[in-house]
């Protein structure tokens, strides 16, 4: 498996994102670099695709994918891909507030910590679907990693399209976010507009 190993805060910066983005621990306060010169509409366009790729941790081909699927669905591909994404497993778990970031996700679903339905899924890029039910497995409950997080996740922003049980670590997917809910600074339509030139 392919793995982009640029340090974050670096990638943050050449693309003009807060550190905030890349998760909920505390960062460095520097702010990002301005460009000096003027960037083309190509530039423009390819910055807002590597800024998506960089916030939830795709590569170009597995990006591309997402991309192709959401014109097949109905609706506006730009709001199409961004719900694609957030659909992931490893951003689910993110966005229920069991990892700090996307990349910790990864990696919590990756070693096999998290049940979809019940069933052991250890699969990032799995797309869950509304009404799915996400839990910690047992056995990884009792482990340092979760042994606090029942307390410090009730501190902790999930949107309104899930609903979490902090107490049990359990969360739902109630339904699919709609493009106001999902706050990630990406100009979607500009990426529709560089892949379809």
């Amino acid at each position: 498996m392919a793995i982009d190993r640029v340090p974050a805060l670096k990638r943050c910066r050449a693309l003009g994102l807060e550190p905030a983005f890349i998760g909920r621990s505390k960062q460095s306060n520097r702010q990002p670099k301005r460009a000096g010169k003027k960037m083309s509409e190509y530039g423009i366009q390819l910055r807002e695709k590597q800024k998506a790729k960089f916030i939830y941790g795709v590569l170009e081909k597995q990006f591309r994918k997402y991309y192709e699927k959401a014109k097949t669905m109905s609706g506006i591909t730009g709001e199409n891909l961004l719900i694609l994404l957030e659909r992931r497993a490893d951003n689910i778990v993110f966005r229920m507030g069991l990892a700090a970031t996307r990349r910790q996700a990864r990696q919590i679903v990756s070693h096999g910590h998290i049940l979809v339905n019940g069933k052991k899924m250890n699969i990032p890029s799995a797309l869950l679907k509304a009404g799915d039910v996400v839990t910690i497995k047992e056995k990884s409950r009792g482990t340092a990693l979760f042994k606090d997080m029942a307390e410090t996740a009730t501190a902790l922003d999930v949107p309104a399209w899930i609903s979490f049980d902090a107490q049990n670590l359990a969360g739902t997917i109630e339904r699919l976010p709609n493009r106001e809910e999902i706050d990630v600074p990406v100009e979607e339509q500009m990426i529709v507009e560089l892949y379809s030139r």
